[in-house]
């Protein structure tokens, strides 16, 4: 069979443009917040805390993780402020938890008893908490 012949070996020997198109989901990007601050002081000294969370208070406060673990790693690196030294590590005292079948859950923090319903949302419950400890 010569190529005259056969009308397919011309298309497959002849130079093809292939266009590959990718894509990516948009995530909508809020407006940077400028936190005042007093504001940044305020979060960097709860997540020195014995114990602290970073991410749960970063999250509570509606902030991205990463930037309060920025903010934190600045300011120990500037001296601002300082880890608890180790006498104060080792006065951290844990409580014992029992699970028991409630709907209700107690928190004893010092001398108050916070008592909330179990599906109470991690927000809510995270404020409530930093009210009493500043009480």
């Amino acid at each position: 069979m010569n190529h005259a012949e056969n009308p397919m070996s011309d298309s497959v020997n002849q130079p093809r443009t292939f266009e590959v198109l990718t894509a990516a989901p948009v995530r909508a990007r809020r407006k940077p917040r400028d936190w005042p601050d007093d504001e940044k002081e305020r979060l960097i000294a709860e997540t020195l805390l014995p114990g602290a969370n970073v991410s749960a208070i970063a999250r509570a406060e509606g902030l991205d993780p990463s930037q309060l673990y920025g903010w934190r790693r600045k300011a120990l690196s500037s001296g601002l402020v300082a880890p608890l030294p180790q006498a104060a590590k080792e006065e951290v005292k844990f409580a014992r938890v029992e699970p028991v079948a409630s709907s209700t859950v107690e928190i004893v923090i010092g001398d108050v008893v916070v008592r909330v319903a179990g599906d109470i949302e991690s927000d809510h419950l995270a404020k409530i908490l930093r009210a009493v400890r500043k009480a």
